[in-house]
């Protein structure tokens, strides 16, 4: 990722600050600052810098209005004479930011707003949008969502994939609605993950599942291996069905609250540092004689909690088979923590999508992003063991791998 050197003077600082619209003038200025030092990357060299290394000549610049959440920006887009200047900057800016933008003019063009939600809105935007500006944003960012979440995946096998569900609301039937937006990420046979897909829908619900399921298997997801989620009702049967013979790994973070739940309060120390001892074991052996020496001590004691752990413990455990490097990674759906906090500052903004059609798009258009982030970034795993892991003749392969099937 390229570094750029931004300068300001204290005494520009402090003009900018004090200014009615300081922190819009302090990101213009910055903006401003960028769009410089990439045209002067992208020509080999600086204004009326004589350089062997020129590769093009400036042309002036035009100037561009880019709408933000501190107010309009008036940015300086560099020109080149006989060719064209090249950034991200507004591409990768203005998709999460409409988004946003575009939920709250919703809400107050559709009338279903607060005087809070309004109040909002202008600070947010700097500016008014009329209901046909409205229209046109919406149709464009809905075509590019639409269009990434629906792209084909069959490019690759996807051996690892995690779900997770994240609960929004949203204004339906002329009444405001819990409703789950289901996440699905992946690793690739590459090691690279990528954001598979975003749906609405009701994470307690079998039919849900089996609907999203299908979704993804006719876009073209195969080759999957292992499936990481919480215990949601409906999920597994779910899973059982599309995913025939896939290894499940429960959601230890998940699982150990569901368990803490229900530990008498002073009790919940002492099972707190059972169950540590029961997921940071080596192998399965030693988690299993880690759990009978627990359900030892607390018997009698906490028998409820016992029942519960003892019920989920081997789909909690399932990850264990799996070569070590890909254990921690594998064990929780903790990985999409980050994406789901993302999501929730921008949400806790809106408060209520008015409708699902604005959840889609603020929640895609953040989601592209990070995929885009994800995909071209770090490899997430060095597949390599995994792979000469699965080679191993069956019967060398523990029998006690859980599956759904």
């Amino acid at each position: 990722m390229a570094k750029y050197e931004i300068t300001l003077n204290s005494e520009q600082l402090s003009g900018l600050l004090t200014e009615d619209k300081g922190l819009q003038g302090l990101v213009e200025t910055v903006l401003n600052q960028v769009l410089e030092a990439q045209i002067t990357e992208q020509i080999g060299a600086r204004p009326y810098e004589r350089s062997e290394g020129r590769k093009a000549y400036r042309n002036g610049s035009r100037p561009r209005t880019l709408t933000t959440r501190v107010g309009p920006l008036v940015l300086h887009v560099p020109q080149v004479r006989d060719g064209s200047f090249s950034t991200t900057l507004f591409a990768r800016y203005q998709r999460s930011e409409q988004a946003l933008v575009l939920a709250l003019m919703e809400m107050v063009l559709q009338g279903v707003s607060t005087r809070k939600v309004a109040t909002i809105t202008e600070e947010l935007c700097g500016t008014r949008f009329s209901r046909s500006t409205v229209s046109q944003l919406c149709t464009a960012l809905d075509a590019r969502v639409q269009a990434w979440n629906e792209r084909s995946l069959a490019g690759q096998a996807y051996p690892f994939v995690v779900i997770d569900a994240l609960v929004v609301k949203v204004r339906r039937d002329n009444a405001v609605r819990a409703t789950s937006a289901l996440i699905v990420s992946g690793v690739n046979a590459q090691g690279r993950r990528e954001i598979l897909g975003l749906s609405l829908g009701d994470s307690e619900s079998e039919g849900t599942w089996t609907d999203m399921f299908v979704w993804l298997k006719r876009r073209g997801l195969h080759g999957v291996e292992v499936l990481v989620s919480d215990d949601h009702v409906g999920l597994v049967k779910a899973a059982q069905r599309a995913f025939q013979g896939v290894i499940w790994q429960r959601c230890q973070v998940h699982f150990q609250r569901n368990v803490l739940g229900r530990t008498p309060r002073h009790l919940r120390a002492q099972m707190a540092a059972g169950l540590r001892r029961i997921f940071q074991a080596e192998d399965l052996g030693a988690a299993r004689t880690a759990f009978v020496a627990l359900a030892a001590v607390l018997a009698g004691k906490a028998d409820r909690a016992l029942t519960i752990l003892e019920e989920g413990l081997e789909d909690a455990l399932a990850v264990l088979v799996l070569p070590e490097p890909y254990r921690v990674r594998l064990r929780t759906t903790n990985g999409m923590e980050r994406l789901n906090e993302e999501i929730r500052r921008r949400e806790r903004v809106i408060r209520i999508f008015p409708n699902e059609a604005s959840a889609l798009r603020l929640i895609g258009a953040l989601l592209a992003e990070q995929h885009e982030v994800w995909s071209t970034g770090k490899r997430y795993f060095d597949m390599t063991e995994y792979f000469e892991w699965k080679i191993i003749p069956t019967q060398e392969v523990p029998q006690e791998i859980r599956k759904v099937s």
